[in-house]
């Protein structure tokens, strides 16, 4: 079978215009707002000028006013989006808005989409995706789900603790995974509910102060207590929550990976730029050999990020699961972005270190997604496991 990476010629063309939003567009308000906005003054700002240039919502349907762009697409665009850590919010593909309009076009029914995914798609709502728990309940290992869900007259009641729930402060509504059936530590019995946000037994109790601020809505500790909801809440099918979760997440780790690959050129650009021009010890910093090894290293793994995502979303795009390629290119596209925007801040000194650009802030949004969406050593354990699995069936024919 051909392996093809290359986008269609629409995605492309979308990419270079995304390109040129960013630069034109959203960098000036980037470095007005220094990376962080909190105002939905300013998010709309930003939208309107993206439905205006014509680059708004590249990832959701066409009936749904976006471009549906597939996973290959969505590579070369939401890189050029992730340039700016303002961009993703700009055009809408920002977390976790973005995964919540993937899932509920792939799972919701017609009135969920309509209710729900329409209005998020166009910019006027946001959304949270409720999953995470404080100790012992659910985080890399989500089968320690503790959240319940029983049912009552006409729905159900949703009981449960969650924090780190990133975008739930001024969320329109909440994806909540609870237990429906079984026992923390079993691999099923989960179900997905939408809550919406004026629900009583559903409160925000704390934003949780984090080394990232660039995504939108914080990453809030949440209460459910007594939190009703009728039958037509339930997202998919009740008990299969867990196994809806990977239509989510795996497409989900990818564009995260795309998005901070986008910064991670930035940063580049910026160390490269510091080098051309700054002058030590009689010749430009461009000159000397640990400066020039920083620099080819960067371009290394920003080039083998990059095809390591390619190879994640064509297996995607092929209806495959991509359990394993998308492991294998969060872990190293996690680990490789840190190293670029870290060397990059090397280049450029006390530059690097000052507010006077925005390195120091870009180290401090990166280092935390070597934990969200399975830390590192999680997945090189579900790598390894497969690897052995796969030897094992192999040695046993």
């Amino acid at each position: 079978m051909t392996v093809d990476f290359t986008p269609d010629a629409a995605a492309a063309d979308l990419a270079e215009r995304t390109s040129q939003f960013v630069r034109q567009v959203v960098l000036p308000i980037e470095e007005q707002h220094k990376g962080v906005v909190r105002s939905d003054a300013v998010r709309a700002e930003l939208q309107r000028a993206a439905k205006d240039a014509g680059v708004f919502a590249p990832h959701v349907a066409s009936e749904f006013g976006g471009h549906g762009l597939d996973m290959r697409g969505r590579a070369a665009v939401f890189e050029e989006a992730g340039y700016s850590l303002l961009g993703p919010l700009a055009l809408n593909i920002a977390a976790p808005d973005e995964g919540n309009m993937h899932m509920l076009e792939i799972i919701g029914t017609p009135e969920q989409r309509e209710r729900y995914l329409r209005p998020l798609a166009t910019g006027d709502i946001r959304s949270c995706f409720a999953m995470t728990e404080p100790a012992p309940g659910a985080g890399s290992d989500p089968s320690a789900l503790t959240t319940r869900a029983e049912r009552v007259p006409d729905g159900w009641r949703i009981d449960g603790h969650k924090w780190f729930i990133t975008g739930a402060d001024g969320a329109g509504f909440a994806i909540v995974m609870a237990r429906t059936s079984g026992e923390p530590g079993d691999r099923g019995g989960a179900t997905m509910f939408l809550v919406d946000a004026d629900n009583p037994g559903m409160t925000n109790v704390r934003h949780i102060e984090t080394l990232d601020e660039s995504l939108f809505g914080g990453h809030i500790e949440m209460l459910f207590d007594g939190c009703v909801v009728p039958e037509d809440a339930v997202l998919g099918e009740v008990d299969e929550g867990f196994r809806y979760a990977q239509v989510r997440l795996g497409p989900a780790r990818m564009t995260h990976c795309m998005r901070w690959l986008g910064i991670a050129r930035r940063a580049q650009d910026i160390a490269v730029a510091r080098a051309a021009e700054r002058e030590l010890f009689g010749s430009r910093l461009a000159e000397l050999g640990m400066v020039q090894q920083m620099i080819a290293d960067n371009e290394i793994d920003v080039a083998a990020a990059r095809v390591l995502i390619l190879q994640a979303c064509w297996e995607l795009d092929q209806g495959r699961s991509g359990a394993q390629s998308t492991a294998i290119a969060k872990t190293f596209c996690a680990e490789a972005i840190w190293r670029v925007v870290d060397r990059s801040l090397q280049i450029c000194g006390s530059l690097g270190v000052s507010g006077d650009v925005l390195l120091g802030r870009f180290l401090r949004e990166v280092r935390p997604f070597r934990i969200y969406d399975g830390p590192s050593e999680a997945h090189r354990w579900a790598i390894a496991r497969r690897v052995v699995r796969r030897h094992e069936s192999v040695t046993a024919r």
